[in-house]
């Protein structure tokens, strides 16, 4: 069984990457099982690509920060466009999370975890990919890929860690994760480490991460939703 080091888990290093192609970079133990699924798939008809693979502590702290900025557009949890404005600092900061993970808390700095589209169908889509859950059910571009994928999936090693939302991270049906190794740095995270690596960051809006630190990483990097005590 692999060994997940801190800064493994944290996405500050890993050392057990390999080119998936077109940029893309996926743990040793995925890039097998994912060339397979993607070769069933293109024999079933469905274009079956890489969105995002494996991104890293800074990378994912660009994307946060873009987003605390008002530099990227902020979603409620539907999906639907939310006014920057007029949003205080701890509902900007739950908007974000529910799209996008808190550097060091991210799934992708792993390696394991993968977001999918059918690259055919959303060229000839009429309408503006955004990444949402409704591209994935009847009527969207990738709603035969999400079909194949609950039937096929499986039988790679993959799962949808994000399949429904329980008052944490949105939906996701095109967030795959390859079960076996993922567990591994599952099991490594700890509150204490995410901690640190957040204090020593360049993070926008660090005060209020960790004042509410505790309850974010249950909620949102463990994904355990929301506890009776909390409030949406």
């Amino acid at each position: 069984m692999t060994t997940v080091t801190e800064k493994a888990w944290l996405g500050q290093l890993n050392e057990d990457l390999v080119d998936a192609g077109n940029g893309h970079r996926l743990h040793i133990d995925v890039i097998s099982p994912f060339l397979a699924m993607q070769d069933a798939a293109h024999k079933d008809g469905i274009d079956l690509q890489l969105v995002s693979s494996y991104r890293d502590f800074d990378r994912q702290t660009a994307i946060f920060n873009r987003k605390w900025t008002g530099k990227a557009q902020l979603l409620d949890v539907n999906g639907s466009l939310l006014s920057f404005d007029s949003l205080r600092d701890d509902e900007k900061l739950h908007a974000i999370l529910t799209w996008s993970a808190l550097p060091g808390g991210s799934r992708h700095h792993w390696g394991t975890d993968i977001d999918v589209y059918d690259r055919a169908s959303v060229k000839h889509w009429d309408g503006q990919f955004n990444l949402v859950e409704t591209e994935y059910e009847a009527g969207g571009p990738c709603h035969a890929l999400a079909c194949w994928l609950g039937e096929n999936m499986s039988r790679f090693g993959f799962y949808r860690p994000f399949s429904v939302s329980r008052g944490g991270v949105a939906a996701e049906p095109w967030h795959l994760s390859f079960k076996e190794t993922a567990e591994t740095f599952e099991k490594a995270r700890n509150l204490q480490g995410l901690t640190a690596a957040i204090e020593q960051s360049n993070i926008e809006g660090k005060s209020c991460i960790l004042s509410q630190l505790p309850t974010l990483y249950n909620r949102y990097v463990l994904n355990n939703g929301v506890s009776p005590t909390e409030t949406v």
